[in-house]
């Protein structure tokens, strides 16, 4: 008998370790599915620089003023964290240099509530992936409209639609009032993959962490 979870993987589209804790995750639901565990994934957003300009910032500088790292440790982090994407999603091009620059992402999640209205969960997650490659492998900048268009259409979702809800400012109320929810609910930081709406797992873990998690939540 297959049991299917509901899961929620609260994240950015500008948060590294969020791209280690969807490959992850989806390398423990392509385990755990042998064993007749399979789940609904549904992409919920959460807001790293709410009140970042548009023009975003250059993510050294930003990480220094956030967390006081210094060149060489933003760079040893970030070589880290680039190792670990490439081994929990192969063939995820991660390029985040010292020029990079981090962005508001509050349109890229009004266009992934689009998207899961539009086509459901897979469409979000088509969306997911093209908006991280957008921003880690293209280095594109995340608050231009035609950008996130491009992602979209990467997506197979439609372009014009996409700029339609861009321009036309909707699912605002929508997001934030699941951002307010998420926080209401004590998530604070990213990822955090909640499970059946009551488990927990922080961080960008292994895929065996999230299988074994997995396994557990269906046996109960």
């Amino acid at each position: 008998m297959t049991r299917t979870l509901s899961i929620d993987f609260v994240s950015d589209v500008v948060c590294p370790w969020c791209v280690v804790g969807l490959g992850g995750l989806e390398q423990a639901l392509a385990t755990v599915r042998a064993e007749g565990i399979e789940a609904t994934v549904t992409f919920q957003p959460f807001e790293l620089n709410p009140g970042m300009a548009s023009e975003g910032e250059n993510i050294g500088e930003h990480i220094a003023r956030k967390y006081g790292s210094t060149p060489e440790q933003s760079a040893a982090n970030r070589a880290m964290i680039t190792e670990r994407a490439e081994d929990a999603w192969p063939g995820f091009d991660m390029r985040m240099g010292p020029d990079s620059r981090i962005w508001n992402t509050f349109d890229a999640h009004r266009l992934l509530h689009w998207a899961h209205e539009t086509g459901g969960a897979s469409a979000q997650r088509a969306l997911k992936e093209a908006l991280f490659r957008t921003h880690f492998t293209d280095n594109r900048t995340l608050t231009d409209p035609d950008v996130l268009a491009d992602a979209a259409a990467a997506a197979g979702l439609d372009r014009a639609r996409a700029i339609e809800v861009l321009s036309d400012d909707l699912y605002a109320p929508e997001v934030r009032a699941a951002e307010a929810l998420w926080r209401a609910r004590g998530i604070s930081a990213v990822p955090a993959v909640v499970i059946e709406g009551q488990y927990l797992i922080s961080g960008g873990q292994p895929a065996e962490v999230f299988a074994e998690a997995l396994r557990k939540v269906a046996a109960a």
